[in-house]
């Protein structure tokens, strides 16, 4: 029989909740915004405001006007000095802010480049747009290094330790692939999965592994794991496209075996629509629906499923250290994971 996760606690907004925040320790953070009347404004980006809540209990240690807005593109997270930093959309174009995590105050803002998401880390912060890459130190907020390259579009980032880890296309053949860029200098530093597959549906990372969910597994595959995979497989299986695991050792490069891999199946060609995995601290969190299955990221070994209420209609789900960070449209919530 199918747990329901233990939820901590909860809390109600009278505001719209479009983005959040959780690091290994301490608060949250809850990106909010207030709709105007009629649904209609002047910019792309209306203004925001910024809650820091308590870990623990989700009591708001303080709420703030935010530089950073509702629109195209957004990450937050913790600096290297416990403060809080912010990128996304404003009234005037997109910005990076550095805020105070004791009182909210404004300490530092600079303009952006579009971007279409980002990753916040408390030595820097990496943002993918379609044509580049981008890293800026999130103390100075100053740009530390910019990658893009003929021929290729960027779709979404991850990062383990020194690499960092970019879903691409190649605008050759419209097929999608993962390569790796040094995290320190933004140097390319190989490709992982080359540009074969006809879609990936999700990428993550942590310390010891990289997970993919690639749509076509043999042709990521290198040789050897191929033939494994064609040992192994119903003639069902083969030849059939649909999202599929494939993890990496962070340091790994094309040709590399790879970790574990696994064809998914679902009853329900529906069902596996909203597909999307994380990573933290050795687990891999697969979610589908209202429905979070835990892996050990090394390995792949199953450790369980649970159902989370409300996370077949998040705004929003990070996950760390065992706590399950879940936004919907005017609440968030933390349920207890395995760790």
């Amino acid at each position: 029989m199918t747990k329901t996760a233990r939820r901590r606690w909860s809390r109600e907004f009278t505001s719209e909740v479009d983005g959040i925040a959780i690091g290994s320790g301490g608060p949250v953070l809850v990106h909010l915004y207030d709709q105007p009347a009629g649904d209609k404004w002047i910019d792309d980006a209306i203004p925001g405001k910024l809650a820091l809540l308590d870990r623990a209990s989700g009591e708001p240690k303080w709420t703030s006007p935010c530089e950073v807005g509702y629109g195209r593109g957004f990450g937050a997270g913790f600096g290297r000095k416990g403060d809080v930093v912010v990128l996304g959309p404003s009234t005037s174009g997109n910005r990076i802010v550095r805020m105070s995590i004791e009182t909210g105050e404004l300490l530092a803002a600079a303009k952006l480049p579009v971007f279409d998401s980002a990753l916040v880390g408390s030595d820097l912060c990496m943002v993918a747009g379609l044509d580049r890459i981008a890293a800026y130190d999130s103390e100075t907020l100053k740009e530390l290094w910019r990658y893009q390259r003929d021929g290729e579009r960027y779709h979404a980032i991850a990062r383990s330790g020194k690499r960092v880890f970019v879903m691409y296309s190649s605008k050759a053949n419209k097929k999608r692939g993962v390569l790796a860029l040094d995290a320190a200098k933004g140097r390319f530093d190989g490709i992982l999965v080359g540009p074969k597959q006809p879609t990936i549906h999700d990428l993550c990372a942590d310390s010891g592994a990289v997970i993919a969910l690639v749509d076509d597994l043999e042709s990521a595959l290198p040789q050897e794991a191929l033939l494994k995979l064609l040992s192994q497989a119903t003639d069902e299986d083969l030849g059939r496209r649909g999202p599929s695991l494939l993890a990496f050792a962070p340091g790994a490069s094309e040709g590399d075996a790879p970790l574990w891999f696994e064809k998914l199946s679902f009853s329900d060609p529906d069902e596996g629509a909203d597909l999307a995995v994380s990573a933290d601290s050795g687990k891999l969190y697969i979610t589908t629906g209202a429905m979070v299955e835990v892996r050990d990221s090394l390995t792949g070994r199953k450790l369980g499923d649970m159902a989370v209420p409300g996370l077949d209609e998040r705004v929003g789900w990070q996950v760390a250290q065992g706590a399950g960070l879940l936004a919907e449209e005017t609440r968030v919530s933390i349920f207890e994971l395995p760790a």
